[in-house]
């Protein structure tokens, strides 16, 4: 089950960060972040998304951690922006998911 957990992440995160791009783009423009933000969670997103298919145990510890940590400042962004749950749905779902992961992992 954990490896399906890790390709629904994975596979969310390049829907997210490559299909719907301008999206992302939009939301970030809404909320005032700076583009630079909006790319370096981008980067990093995909790329804890890669390290949890890793055989090394501690890589995917850490890419679990990572998109848990960036999952909840997700969530916290749209909590605080008074957004309707189902805007936030999606990284709430992937924050639990990334929890998951860890815990099954450690």
């Amino acid at each position: 089950m954990i490896e399906v957990f890790k390709i629904i992440v994975t596979s969310a995160t390049f829907f997210v960060w490559f299909v719907r791009y301008d999206n992302i783009k939009k939301e970030f423009k809404d909320y005032n972040f700076p583009s630079w933000l909006r790319d370096l969670v981008g980067i990093l997103e995909i790329s804890f998304s890669l390290m949890i298919h890793s055989i090394n145990k501690d890589i995917v510890i850490i890419g679990s951690l990572g998109i848990f940590t960036l999952m909840t400042g997700a969530v916290l962004t749209h909590f605080r922006m008074k957004n309707r749950f189902t805007k936030y749905l999606a990284s709430t779902a992937m924050l639990t998911i990334a929890c998951l992961i860890f815990l099954f992992t450690i």
